[in-house]
């Protein structure tokens, strides 16, 4: 049977919750807490708080327990909240406290209800800033470092490759055999700038590197031209057999 002091605080507790309380027997009771202050455009977070009332109270603490009603709250919450009411209880041992467990937790309901909306807000921020820097990052390009450029210009290299070999394939297959061999013998033919390049000191009598036709250079007679402006000889050219 319930004690004297848990039915007196009921029949406050009934006067004060006329539509929120909801007695379920002399010793338990649910009561519907609800944040004390509305926000806009977030839907209120109600709680229901369940007691009961051992009999000893108010020397000892009742049993709590919240479940959700309305609003997003995580289990996670749930338990801090429980856990902040218990802590709350235990500092008006002795005292009637139902009033100022309930008037506790709707104050730390419109704390978590700003807290998640300004969560809220800064997630859509966040995700703003990411997609104007990935705009940003879109419109700008990659910045280049040697690394990447040496990356880019050996894959850049490698398909040049690729489509000049391809099409000398299809360019040798519209020739006759003569004509294909003829193609080859052309394509490693060397220049006079490529004989130039390759060997300063070309000597005139290497005929092997020298196609029938091709003018020789003494490149002697280059460089004196740079040392004495004044001197007249020039290049001399000659026919190689």
């Amino acid at each position: 049977m319930a004690s004297e002091a848990i039915l007196e605080e009921l029949e406050v507790l009934e006067s004060i919750y006329p539509t929120e309380l909801q007695r379920i027997s002399d010793t338990d009771i649910q009561i519907e807490a609800e944040q004390d202050e509305e926000l806009d455009g977030t839907p209120n977070i109600k709680l229901l708080l369940s007691v009961h009332y051992p009999e000893s109270y108010p020397d000892a603490l009742p049993d709590l327990k919240l479940s959700v009603v309305n609003g997003e709250i995580s289990e996670k919450d749930l338990e801090s909240l429980t856990k902040d009411l218990v802590s709350v209880g235990e500092e008006n041992v002795g005292m009637a406290m139902t009033f100022t467990l309930v008037a506790h937790l709707r104050e730390q309901l419109t704390k978590l209800a700003r807290s998640n909306e300004n969560e809220k807000v800064r997630l859509e921020q966040e995700k703003e800033r990411k997609i104007l820097e990935d705009e940003e990052a879109r419109t700008r390009g990659t910045p280049v470092t040697a690394e990447s450029f040496n990356a880019w210009k050996a894959k850049f290299d490698e398909e040049m490759s690729r489509l000049r070999a391809k099409e000398e394939e299809e360019k040798l297959k519209g020739l006759t055999p003569k004509e294909r061999e003829e193609y080859k013998r052309s394509q490693t033919r060397l220049s006079g700038r490529q004989l130039f390049e390759r060997n300063r000191n070309l000597d005139e009598g290497d005929e092997s590197l020298i196609e029938e036709g091709t003018v020789s250079v003494d490149v002697s007679q280059y460089d004196r031209i740079h040392e004495d402006e004044e001197q007249e000889e020039g290049l001399t050219f000659s026919d190689s057999d």
